[in-house]
């Protein structure tokens, strides 16, 4: 009887791990903020003139930790104007002129402590 009750035993071992290894890996991962729509989209090509800038996430943001910083195609900085009340949004304005592409640099503090970060690039007519 006792033959019988390790492999029952074993087995229930087994699901129990996989079952905590499938719930640690899926929450490690939806930890993270990651970007759902951008405005500039992804290789956009936009006019010369005022920008808006919207970056929304999957999940919310410490916006005081947050950044967003803009590169014109000589990789020289451009200032952005910070301009957001959501708390799954990074937004600003900025003034783009030169033609080009350029690079819109971001990095988001979540809520709980993960920073992930990137950059969109699009092209400056």
């Amino acid at each position: 009887m006792l033959d019988k009750q390790v492999p029952v035993c074993a087995s229930r071992l087994l699901i129990l791990v996989a079952a905590w290894s499938v719930f640690a890996l899926s929450t490690s991962a939806g930890a993270h903020a990651v970007i759902v729509q951008a405005t500039p989209a992804v290789n956009a090509a936009v006019t010369r003139g005022d920008l808006d800038i919207r970056l929304e996430f999957n999940s919310r943001i410490d916006a005081q930790r947050s950044r967003l910083t803009l590169q014109d195609p000589d990789s020289k900085p451009v200032a952005v104007t910070s301009a957001s009340s959501e708390s799954n949004v990074l937004a600003g304005r900025a003034r783009v002129e030169s033609p080009g592409q350029w690079s819109l640099r971001w990095q988001v503090l979540s809520r709980d402590g993960h920073i992930t970060r990137g950059d969109v690039r699009f092209t400056v007519r």
